[in-house]
């Protein structure tokens, strides 16, 4: 009862007050109909009450039906942010206007609005970390393909096909029911993928019929023995549901490499407990490590026994690279057992999450570009490169983001944020509070009704096809046919206001099998020789 009273007093209080005030004016005036103070205040309350009611009915706008009257100061702060942005939405962990520019631009195709500005760029082209992509004279023709790209490598007995744009991980429980009918439901639309996070793969997942790539944590969500093991009777038989794509491992997530997952008590409901078989009301934190394997040659035997379980789907992992030996561990076991993955995700330090600690958000694991290239080059050096593909996720938003990353190897793209901006979320930032007030990051069956699946799930459909149409538009500038011919020289870094390098400069590639044939480059000498397929500590 205390939970519903601080809803009501709270959250609603403004729409109680004008309907409180209306109803107190309304009986003045049949009291007393010549006082016309009385019937001023009943128009004033009864327009608030009326904009009230508005707010709770229409289905656009979660945050006005979580918050009816109140949150239209929200949209008027909006409406004059070019002469407020230095106050209200500057993101000053970036540097550069990345929550203002970046968002707007989200909303704006996810509504199919025209994303156009006046006045050219906002960013200071002279600034120090500046980058921008060299076009082409002869520009090539708007290529309408819809840009995918083929997963699965020669032990793979059903490859997928899938967009070079998908839904980055985000558990449910993390995110509502409600939030991931929207973005599974927007997959199955627009024909891209939908990776569960390590939440496991849901009910709502499976409403949506959209395509999954089912993460597995060192939780084993969904696929889990009463002790926390891995169960393989569980996961063969989830995996075998045709929804499913691709499986993925994961080893480590960007935002908290390191460190298990957080699933705060506050969201930890009765559902999802049911879900994740943990207890109620308690936080869920995921083991740091895995405990079905303790190698890399483990790890190598795990994920073919997951390829196994699946019926043959693409397995995979996901990671933020940390010790470069252990990476290099992990290749030298691929060698070793002739197991290679289908593919690898690389998610970056700078991604996002709902509950993590400051000093791991802050400076723990490599950002993205730099974890993206290490791999890359890792496999090119081991001779493996073509067999595996690689993903990319961390602030992934736009067609440029994408071209980046693919520029640095990438064969595809995860975006996590973009997507939640999709379906509404306006980073209160109160993901672990379970107060998110778009009812996108809660699992309060009040809060989540705000967000309407059907409005929200074209929107995500529209994101996509807006962001990848702009990859498109960016290839095309750049004399090329498909994104995935984008090289570390189509992307230039400014190091001054006087020096500018290529992404070719910064991250030097190594050649074909180059760390097998014996290396004598010194910046991939000593992690190579630190590495062993028996064990993830450096040897030495």
């Amino acid at each position: 009862m205390s939970r519903l009273f601080l809803i009501f007093k709270l959250r609603l209080l403004p729409f109680i007050m004008a309907i409180t005030l209306t109803a107190t004016f309304a009986l003045l005036v049949t009291m007393d109909p010549h006082e016309v103070w009385l019937w001023i205040g009943l128009a004033v309350t009864g327009f608030f009450l009326l904009v009230g009611l508005h707010d709770i009915t229409q289905t656009h706008h979660s945050v006005l039906r979580n918050y009816p009257i109140a949150a239209h100061l929200r949209f008027i702060l909006e409406a004059i942010r070019p002469e407020m942005r230095q106050y209200f939405f500057e993101d000053e962990k970036d540097g550069l206007p990345f929550s203002r520019d970046k968002r707007s631009v989200v909303y704006q195709r996810a509504k199919l609005q025209l994303d156009v500005r006046p006045f050219g760029t906002t960013y200071n082209v002279y600034q120090p970390g500046f980058e921008w992509m060299n076009h082409s004279m002869a520009p090539a023709a708007l290529i309408k393909d819809p840009f995918r790209i083929a997963i699965g490598g020669p032990q793979c007995a059903r490859p997928y096909s899938a967009s070079v744009f998908n839904i980055s991980a985000m558990s449910f429980g993390a995110l509502s029911a409600n939030a991931i009918r929207a973005l599974n439901g927007g997959a199955r639309l627009g024909g891209f993928a939908h990776d569960t996070g390590e939440g496991g793969y849901s009910p709502y997942h499976r409403e949506g019929g959209g395509d999954i790539i089912w993460e597995i944590g060192s939780g084993y969500f969904g696929c889990r023995n009463p002790d926390g093991t891995f169960s393989a009777e569980k996961f063969a038989e989830a995996a075998s549901n045709d929804q499913i794509k691709m499986v993925e491992l994961k080893m480590s997530q960007g935002a908290k490499p390191g460190h298990g997952g957080v699933l705060p008590a506050p969201k930890v409901s009765a559902e999802i407990s049911l879900t994740r078989g943990v207890p109620t009301g308690r936080d869920c934190i995921s083991p740091s490590r895995h405990s079905a394997f303790s190698t890399p040659i483990g790890m190598m035997q795990f994920i073919a026994e997951m390829r196994r379980l699946s019926g043959g789907k693409p397995a995979g992992f996901k990671l933020c690279v940390g010790h470069e030996w252990e990476f290099l561990a992990i290749c030298k076991a691929m060698l070793e057992t002739g197991i290679t993955p289908d593919f690898i995700v690389i998610d970056g330090k700078e991604g996002g999450t709902g509950a993590a600690p400051l000093e791991f958000i802050d400076h723990i694991g490599k950002p993205m570009r730099e974890g993206l290239s290490f791999v890359h080059n890792a496999l090119v050096g081991v001779g493996l490169r073509q067999q595996i593909r690689l993903g990319a996720s961390g602030k992934i938003i736009s067609g440029f983001d994408i071209a980046r990353a693919m520029a640095l190897g990438a064969d595809w793209c995860n975006a996590a944020r973009g997507f939640m901006f999709a379906v509404g979320c306006i980073q209160s930032q109160s993901c672990h509070t379970d107060r998110c007030p778009t009812g996108v990051a809660t699992q309060d069956k009040h809060r989540q009704k705000a967000l309407v699946v059907e409005d929200k799930l074209s929107r995500v459909a529209n994101f996509h096809k807006a962001t990848v149409h702009a990859l498109a538009e960016l290839t095309a500038a750049a004399g090329l046919e498909h994104p995935n011919e984008f090289r570390p020289w189509h992307i230039s870094h400014r190091l001054s206001p006087s020096e500018v390098a290529t992404f070719a400069d910064l991250y030097p590639a190594l050649r074909e099998r180059e760390l097998l044939e014996g290396t004598n480059n010194p910046r991939w000498l000593a992690p190579w020789n630190m590495a062993s397929a028996e064990s993830f500590r450096a040897v030495g």
